[in-house]
């Protein structure tokens, strides 16, 4: 009756087992360290850098714990952030610009254990210290930047139509086409309505002048919108990964703003500037036909720019862009043929065969390169084109630091953003207070725990004992099950395991009193036990699934710290229902199981009723 088959025992013991060896590598900690990154393509992460790095330490007396090659990457661990922090300017110093060298946090845990895939929990940001941004997109920049597009493609369209218009201009939100005659237009409008669902036309007279006035649709707006903040999420993703933190949050806020958390960052300067900033490239070509001079007396001819080109003087350069960054498929830094620092890049095939075209068509011209970084435009080089240049590699060059070129083309290579963003708030967790925050949550959970454990045995006796075990086998497996999922634990997060406890020792409650119930009704004991867990099964089932439920919609509806509170919450039912219910009868077979006489159990006292005799 009270008895498990083997498969049940072997069940349990392998359940705790493993609950064990992904619980262990929480208790080991993480030391701070060094991530050496190769950025070019050519440059590789071997044993021969591995080397390298080792002498550079050695010969700058700086001390480590441990040093390994691993994911493409090396990673050298120190004993203080003292002299992590020197490490990383010896060794950015030694390895030039080829590699990022960047600080990190690695977990301690034995090379057995790892070699299982049992790793730590990652934690939030409340609890291992970093910092917090929250970025607001640019909307009104991305339908700007959308307009351009547009103006750009229509002008394409038009020309290679070979429809005759006086001109195209964008004011605000508006793309204004000029022609002469309504035919023109006529042709114009039935060409636009038919590669552009997106935008709407419409007709106006101006003196002698036709114009088709176009504008976005509503849904076009609203979905170019949202595409901005998805790309922009994206690209901050790919920053993020360049800087080499581990397990960043990064997640919509609302319609137009952006979460960044990136915890164990030390760096914070750093990490800011790349978040913030917004690099795009444009190419296109100086506008050699008009007179400068006229143009610094602001007489600016229509469909060109006055610019100043880096480290010389003004420049008139044509609105229309031939090239974008968009075409970029990776940028690395490097230097040019004077041993200058550069920006070396790799178009994709349609990059390369405009690229290609332009210069072909453009000999003895000069062609304008554009860094546009915080809507601020600067002509980094200007070069004269010598002959075509084919196969979609580009050089830049022009006056920058070797730091700069690095981060020029970090943030091309990650990709442009969509829109500009704008840093609207930021938080800084000191390693200091997450270290009193983990401490909080463990005694919390630690002094929740022995009061629990100490009022079960007393009120209870044995069967209060066997719930305390499976209340820690419960949090044993909750531990491991987050680690195993490398899940992100939060200060909330370490509530709701606080909470599942409370949880998982109401349903022992619930069965320890149904025995009890069974055995003052005057039940034999062996059947009282196995009575008081079949009976109490239905009420701990339904108990459980209510609080899943709440959970789950704490999931879909929250967000943040909600949704970490609801993903342990969750994962801590599923765990309480199996110890609380499998775990602790397994427990009780094996003391009580296998006496065939049982006279009593010790679960407390049982009071019974008392009858009236006549």
């Amino acid at each position: 009756m009270n008895r498990y088959p083997a498969w049940k025992y072997l069940f349990i013991a392998v359940s705790i087992l493993l609950g064990l060896l992904y619980t262990l590598p929480n208790f080991y900690g993480e030391s701070p360290a060094v991530q050496i990154s190769p950025l070019r393509n050519a440059a590789k992460a071997d044993t021969g850098l591995l080397n390298r790095v080792e002498e550079a330490l050695k010969k700058a007396d700086l001390p480590t714990t441990g040093m390994f090659l691993e994911g493409g990457s090396i990673k050298v661990r120190f004993a203080d952030t003292d002299t992590q922090i020197r490490a990383r300017d010896a060794l950015q110093s030694l390895l030039g610009n080829g590699y990022m060298v960047a600080l990190n946090l690695l977990p301690n845990s034995p090379q057995w254990l790892t070699s299982i895939g049992a790793l730590p929990m990652y934690l939030g940001l409340d609890l291992r210290g970093g910092v917090h941004f929250l970025l607001e997109v640019d909307m009104k920049g991305a339908l700007s930047k959308a307009l351009d597009r547009f103006s750009s493609d229509i002008r394409g369209s038009l020309r290679e139509k070979k429809i005759p218009y006086a001109g195209l201009d964008k004011r605000g939100s508006l793309i204004i086409v000029k022609f002469r005659n309504a035919e023109s237009r006529a042709q114009a409008e039935a060409e636009i309505k038919k590669n552009y669902p997106d935008l709407d036309l419409r007709e106006e007279n101006v003196s002698t002048e036709f114009h088709l006035a176009a504008t976005l649709r509503p849904e076009a707006q609203k979905r170019i919108q949202d595409a901005a903040v998805q790309q922009n999420i994206t690209t901050l993703r790919n920053r993020v990964n360049e800087l080499g933190v581990a397990e960043p949050i990064i997640q919509q806020a609302g319609a137009d703003r952006v979460v960044v958390q990136l915890p164990g960052v030390q760096d914070t300067a750093k990490a800011k500037d790349i978040l913030g900033r917004t690099a795009t490239l444009e190419v296109r070509m100086v506008d050699e036909e008009h007179d400068l001079s006229a143009a610094l007396r602001g007489q600016i001819p229509f469909g060109s720019e006055l610019y100043s080109e880096r480290g010389g003087g003004p420049l008139l350069v044509k609105k229309q862009v031939v090239l974008t960054g968009d075409r970029i498929n990776d940028a690395q830094p490097g230097f040019d043929n004077n041993n200058q620092p550069a920006v070396h890049l790799n178009l994709d095939n349609s990059g390369a065969r405009i690229f290609q075209q332009l210069t072909r068509d453009n000999v003895g011209k000069r062609m304008a390169i554009l860094l546009i970084e915080k809507n601020q435009a600067e002509v980094i080089t200007a070069p004269v084109i010598r002959e075509e240049i084919g196969g979609g590699r580009v050089q830049i060059s022009g006056r920058m630091t070797s730091e700069e070129a690095r981060d020029v083309a970090l943030l091309l290579r990650a990709g442009a953003l969509a829109a500009p963003m704008d840093i609207v708030e930021e938080r800084t967790v000191g390693p200091s207070l997450g270290a009193e925050n983990i401490e909080s949550g463990f005694n919390s959970t630690l002094y929740g725990f022995a009061a629990i454990a100490v009022f079960m045995t007393i009120y209870y006796l044995v069967f209060g004992f066997i719930s305390v075990l499976a209340l820690g086998v419960n949090l044993l497996l909750l531990v491991g099950l987050l680690s195993i999922l490398q899940a992100t634990l939060t200060l909330p997060g370490m509530a709701a395991i606080a909470l599942t406890l409370g949880m998982a020792i109401d349903a022992n409650v619930l069965i320890n009193e149904r025995i009890r119930d069974e055995l003052r009704e005057g039940m034999a004991p062996q059947a009282a036990i196995n009575a008081g867990y079949e009976r109490a099964w239905a009420t701990i089932l339904d108990s459980n699934i209510t609080t899943l439920i709440a959970g789950i919609a704490l999931f879909a509806f929250g967000s943040g710290p909600i949704k970490g509170f609801a993903v342990v919450l969750c994962l801590g039912i599923l765990t309480s229902m199996f110890s609380a219910v499998m775990v602790s009868r397994g427990f009780v077979n094996l003391v009580y199981g296998s006496r065939r006489k049982l006279e009593r159990v010790s679960i407390g006292q049982v009071w019974k009723p008392v009858t009236n005799k006549r």
